[in-house]
């Protein structure tokens, strides 16, 4: 039997952090950021991942792909409020399949875990069909961030 801590890899030299802080519009009448707003958090993770790592969505549309998310998990610890400083972790998992894992840590100012979350994309073509073999530009941008 095949495992899952076999078959990903969480790629612990491909991590970035992001700051934000907490805007009016993303509290809910107690005063705490709506739970659907950290799936916003993990977005703007992947952008800021993207950007460093070379990988960003331009650089997939520019290949001939989307990549849309097929699965988001969201796991709140603490609450976050209007005016908090946060940071987001975000870390690329490796898999030989073709799609893309992101695993997200959010912090407090005070480094305390607020939320943990996960999103898996996959890759369609310029015709919006699934492709089950990774793309190109995936390996040969594994190989360059020593993936491969």
């Amino acid at each position: 039997m095949i495992r899952r801590k076999e078959l990903y890899n969480e790629a612990s030299h491909l991590t970035v952090s992001k700051w934000g802080e907490v805007r009016f519009n993303e509290v809910d009448a107690l005063g705490i950021v709506w739970h659907g707003h950290y799936i916003t958090f993990f977005e703007d993770g992947r952008e800021a991942f993207g950007k460093e790592h070379g990988i960003d969505y331009l650089t997939v549309q520019a290949s001939g792909y989307t990549t849309p998310i097929v699965k988001s998990v969201c796991e709140h610890k603490l609450p976050l409020r209007y005016g908090d400083k946060f940071r987001v972790q975000t870390s690329f998992v490796d898999t030989p399949a073709a799609k893309m894992i992101f695993k997200f840590k959010i912090f407090n100012e005070q480094d305390d875990l607020v939320c943990l979350g996960e999103t898996t994309q996959v890759f369609l073509d310029s015709e919006g069909l699934l492709t089950l073999n990774i793309p190109d530009f995936i390996v040969s941008w594994k190989k360059k961030v020593g993936l491969l």
